[in-house]
């Protein structure tokens, strides 16, 4: 990256001045500095610490910190700092670094004496103030500054109003995937019900009428648009991680497990598509309906003017940087404590979590599993002594029967969607819980989106499977606006993508009966070596189903997958099986599909 180039940087110099001085770093370094302290990678850590040892040195005496970035009123933007405040929360929770405390402190006292009629006036501080609002808490919480109340009250009266009556401030992806949460984060401090509402409210606006789509987002190709709403309509990579970002606080404050739902949906269906399979490269927009991943100008079936389908290492500053929050912070929200000095299991994955519940004693708990491609999760406890807590494994909203095994032992109750399974015991070394999810398909029909379908086995999404011809290009050859190129790039090491279908790719599903397991064939193969599942070659559970081709069904005069037709389509084309995998194996896909007869 470009603007991580260090000379004349403006993160690095303590007066603020230089170039590369907005978004691109702490969007990066937030990523990449969590990674680098959960894997306890001295080389990465030694690197983000030189980004945030600067921060910390280049506090103004008034308070401000960072670059003199000045919007068009006059006032410092502080967006950035909003994003860098997250970088110094979570180093501080990793190093417990004394400088962050009262660094944060002479900030906000800055924040709390600028004049409302300059304070968050600028677009997006204003559109994202929420996360100013969190990182407020965050300190009240380690400091109990009574003032720190005040300031939060100051930032709430002065943001966007995320609190309207079936509309919204603000119908920029990235901004509702952010801006949605401010009303339930200013609730912790309210606790008033109307506060948490309005982000459910936001969340469920948005998706009636642009997030009629697979996936957990909405089409909005960097606007939501009145009449765009089909499912070739995409989203930003920044859009994904700030929604996955915001599920995992929504569900720290609420408790709720419909927002684990949601990030799971995001993060297996939609998330993984957006990047090359070795992350070297990355596409600003990806879409449920995408059959090609071109340089092409695709506007104005998309709202965004230039090559927004292509895999470039280097374009589209904003997602360049801020994909790299979207599996550390994932992995960091793994487990979660509880008030009853328990712990709660609220996503899964192959890990390990130390802590300490009961009466304080330390722990670990090893994870197993290969969820989302697996129905079971295995937890065995470590620990020098007994302790007495409850564990509570989340059952997620597709799962109707989930069952818990103790030590060989199947508990009779079953758990039903979306609560928590709570298992109190006096835990000791060695023991073994087994939580059995079992996956079945299910059909989801967008009658929004002329009654299409889309296939379910679990949490995860099917796509068709498509074949890919990936063909290298010069990622600065094809520029975008407001990227950065050196011009030193080793294109041979980190090339620019364009993906092409080498196989038809507009079918419709021939649905047969009412019971959705009988028209597909559920294939399961073996876990991919190097434990990366999301590549047609490596995805280890595939679907057959029967499939007829719809002729008129083609590239739309933008290049996109064409509109759908309604269903059910009468067609004369021969039924056929095609294939399905998961939607984030897939980086050409088609995801909604046209039920034929």
């Amino acid at each position: 990256s470009a603007f991580l180039e260090q000379k004349d940087n403006a993160w690095l110099n303590p007066d603020g001045r230089g170039i590369h001085g907005w978004e691109e770093m702490p969007y990066w370094l937030r990523g990449y500095a969590d990674m680098g302290y959960m894997l306890k990678d001295p080389d990465i850590i030694k690197k983000a610490e030189v980004w945030l040892d600067a921060v910390l040195k280049s506090q103004r005496p008034d308070g401000y910190f960072g670059p003199m970035t000045i919007e068009k009123n006059g006032t410092p933007s502080l967006w950035p700092n909003m994003i860098m405040l997250w970088c110094l929360q979570s180093y501080y929770e990793y190093t417990q670094d004394k400088r962050v405390i009262p660094f944060m402190t002479k900030y906000f006292q800055w924040e709390l004496k600028e004049p409302d009629s300059l304070f968050l006036k600028n677009y997006w501080g204003n559109s994202r103030a929420g996360d100013n609002l969190y990182s407020v808490y965050w300190l009240y919480n380690r400091t109990g500054y009574p003032w720190l109340l005040q300031l939060a009250t100051k930032i709430h009266d002065n943001m966007a109003d995320w609190k309207q009556v079936n509309n919204l401030p603000d119908w920029h992806n990235v901004n509702v995937a952010q801006g949605f949460r401010a009303p339930a984060t200013y609730y912790l401090q309210t606790g008033d019900s109307s506060d948490l509402e309005a982000t459910y409210h936001n969340f469920y606006l948005i998706r009636s009428i642009y997030g009629q789509v697979p996936g957990g987002m909405y089409g909005a190709d960097e606007n939501a648009r009145p009449g765009h709403t089909g499912p070739h309509q995409a989203i930003e990579t920044c859009g994904m991680v700030e929604q996955m970002a915001s599920d995992e606080l929504l569900l720290q404050f609420t408790g709720d497990p419909m927002w684990a739902d949601n990030c799971e949906n995001v993060t297996f269906n939609t998330y993984p598509a957006a990047m090359t399979p070795d992350f070297r490269a990355l596409r600003y927009l990806t879409a449920p309906n995408m059959v090609t991943s071109d340089t092409t100008n695709h506007s104005p079936g998309i709202q965004n003017a230039g090559p927004f389908f292509m895999m470039n290492p280097l374009d589209h500053r904003c997602c360049q940087h801020n994909h790299a929050m979207g599996w550390p912070y994932y992995a960091e929200h793994l487990w979660m404590a509880t008030p009853d000095n328990g712990l709660a299991a609220v996503l899964y994955s192959d890990a390990k979590v130390n802590a300490k519940a009961g009466n304080g004693t330390k722990i670990s708990i090893e994870e197993k599993t290969h969820y989302p491609f697996s129905d079971r999760v295995e937890f065995i406890i470590h620990t020098a002594k007994s302790a007495t807590f409850p564990l509570y494994l989340r059952i997620p909203g597709w799962c109707k029967n989930a069952s818990v095994i103790v030590n060989g032992v199947r508990q009779e109750t079953t758990f039903p969607p979306d609560t928590y399974a709570r298992i109190e015991n006096t835990w000791k070394n060695g023991d073994k819980i087994e939580l059995e999810m079992p996956m079945e398909i299910t059909l989801t029909t967008w009658t929004k989106n002329k009654n299409s379908v889309s296939v379910n086995y679990g949490p995860l999404t099917f796509s068709l499977k498509i074949k890919e011809r990936f063909e290298d290009m010069n990622p600065g050859k094809i520029p975008v606006e407001d990227a950065h190129y050196q011009p030193d790039i080793n294109i041979k090491e980190w090339p620019a993508v364009a993906i092409y279908p080498e196989s038809a790719w507009n079918y419709g599903l021939d649905l047969k009966g009412e019971d959705p397991a009988k028209d597909f064939k559920i294939i399961h193969k073996a876990w991919p070596k190097d434990n990366f599942p999301f590549t047609p070659q490596s995805a280890p559970i595939e679907l057959v189903a029967k499939g007829k081709q719809i002729p008129y069904w083609t590239i739309d005069e933008h290049g996109l997958c064409g509109a759908l037709p309604q269903s059910p389509v009468t067609v004369s084309t021969p039924a056929q099986n095609i294939a399905l995998i998961p939607m984030g194996a897939t980086r050409l896909r088609i995801s909604v599909f046209p039920v034929v007869e």
